[in-house]
């Protein structure tokens, strides 16, 4: 799914009480003129409750910020971090930079996306896994390495680790559902 350009309509978000003040939070850390520095901390938050940081939230950051609409869309298409678009449970973000392609970065992807049934770039049918490239994640010594979900680094990805992983996963969801 493309983004809508940002000259389109975007539609209105409130962000919530809970999050206006996890923002606070980050603002809070910053002098008082200086606010604008906690885009990245209010991205992240927005993106833990919503899953993705839609063009309406990037409105929502920047009013709530006091920033131009245009700087925060700026942010969140630098960073890789941040989801454009709606994204699985789980997003599984392979190193297919130099050192772990030679480690075998690309393979683990290719081997992921073979196991999932997903092309890189998409999310399974389920909603449960997205499968993505990854620049450098800063563990080369580690390669393969991939990153479950912005948080959790895991290290010599090979198919018997990623058979466990992607376990672990399906385990963990099927458990947060049946509660």
């Amino acid at each position: 799914m493309d983004r809508l350009p940002m000259d389109c309509e975007v539609q209105h978000l409130t962000l919530s009480e809970e999050i206006r003040q996890r923002i606070d939070q980050e603002i809070a850390k910053y002098p008082a003129d200086q606010k604008q520095s906690a885009v990245i901390a209010a991205l992240s938050i927005v993106q833990q409750r919503h899953g993705w940081v839609s063009p309406a939230a990037e409105k929502a950051v920047a009013d709530y910020l006091g920033m131009p609409p245009i700087a925060v869309h700026e942010v969140v298409t630098f960073y890789n971090m941040f989801n454009t678009r709606p994204v699985g449970r789980y997003k599984l973000n392979v190193c297919t930079n130099l050192p772990c392609a030679l480690s075998g970065g690309a393979a683990a992807a290719q081997y992921l996306s073979d196991k999932l049934g997903v092309a890189i770039g998409d999310t399974t049918p389920d909603g449960l896994f997205t499968l993505q490239e990854s620049e450098c994640l800063g563990a080369c010594g580690d390669a393969p390495a991939m990153l479950v979900n912005d948080r959790r680094l895991c290290s010599f990805m090979r198919p018997e680790r990623l058979d466990a992983l992607i376990d672990e996963l399906r385990a963990a969801a099927a458990k947060e559902e049946s509660e």
